[in-house]
């Protein structure tokens, strides 16, 4: 069960490990791009690609897709980036469900566990097996595996490493389960505190709007925890800004948070509370994504100037 081509990586792993797949679930059909035909899901494609059924209910206790499962008597269900699932599905194989989640858990439950350990500034990330039960993201972790994350690299490369990650960890935790090898451990047992816990909720539109009261450092690792999707932005002259990479410069003469000064030609910064961000990669409201000095090169200034 999964949607995304985090998913896929997953599932090549285990077709070429020689796991028998009976069936494929994923979302359903969904119009998009310019004339919005109906575009099918990355795991969709693959699953077609190599003659597996897919299935793709619109809702997850319709009892003709729930009939349907469960006519693929399938021993052991998995799931990689896809949705909740009602307890009637994940409780339905006679080995349950195992998720794969792009965190160590129990820190980073939730949507966008890639996303908030860069925006934290976190040194190092992973991905854990588990087994699905009632609540998100809490069941009793199976295997982990852990990958630093370099000072700058942003989400998307990030989000790379932890889909190869996964998809050998998922491997090894399928092939070990099935031996009864494996001894699942509730998350209570690695002595983190539930209010010690950290949370990636899911992240919506205005959550990635970059507040320039904060530090350098901050706008920095959330900067790169939101590229190159979502992306966060700022305003420049009334237009929508997404900044996609920038680096701390050092600050000796501070402006008002916030404020821009450029010369026009080689660098555009934004002043945050304690230092300046020199902006590297961005694109404005209508225009294409490119470097900074392509983009300064062909910025109308107002009249007042530049700052």
């Amino acid at each position: 069960m999964g949607t995304p081509e985090f998913a896929v990586a997953s599932l090549d792993a285990l077709l070429e490990a020689g796991a028998n797949i009976v069936a494929v679930i994923t979302a359903p059909d969904k119009p998009g791009g310019r004339g919005m035909e109906l575009q099918q899901s990355a795991v969709k494609k693959f699953a077609l690609q190599n003659n597996l059924p897919v299935l793709q209910p619109e809702k997850l206790k319709n009892e003709n897709f729930l009939a349907e499962l469960l006519s693929y008597k399938a021993d052991l269900q998995i799931v990689v980036a896809f949705r909740m699932l009602p307890e009637l599905v994940w409780n339905m194989p006679a080995k349950g469900t195992i998720n794969l989640h792009g965190s160590l858990l129990p820190h980073y439950r939730g949507a966008a566990p890639i996303n908030w350990a860069v925006i934290n500034g976190e040194k190092e990330t992973g991905v854990t097996t588990f087994l699905l039960q009632q609540q998100i993201d809490t069941g009793n972790i199976l295997l982990q595996a852990n990958t630093p994350i370099g000072d700058e690299e942003n989400v998307g490369a990030v989000y790379e490493k932890l889909m190869q990650l996964g998809a050998n960890l998922l491997v090894k935790t399928v092939e070990e389960y099935a031996t009864g090898t494996l001894s699942p451990k509730p998350q209570e047992h690695f002595g983190i505190k539930e209010n010690e816990i950290k949370h990636a909720p899911k992240i919506q539109t205005a959550d990635c709007k970059i507040d320039w009261n904060k530090s350098a450092e901050y706008n920095y690792n959330f900067i790169r925890g939101l590229s190159p999707y979502p992306a966060a932005f700022t305003e420049l002259h009334g237009k929508k800004l997404k900044i996609f990479a920038a680096t701390i410069a050092g600050e000796t003469d501070l402006k008002e948070p916030g404020s821009c000064s450029s010369d026009g030609k080689l660098f555009l910064a934004f002043h945050c509370e304690d230092a300046a961000l020199h902006i590297t990669e961005l694109q404005l409201e209508g225009k294409k994504k490119m470097g900074v000095q392509d983009f300064l090169r062909g910025y109308k200034w107002p009249s007042e100037g530049v700052g």
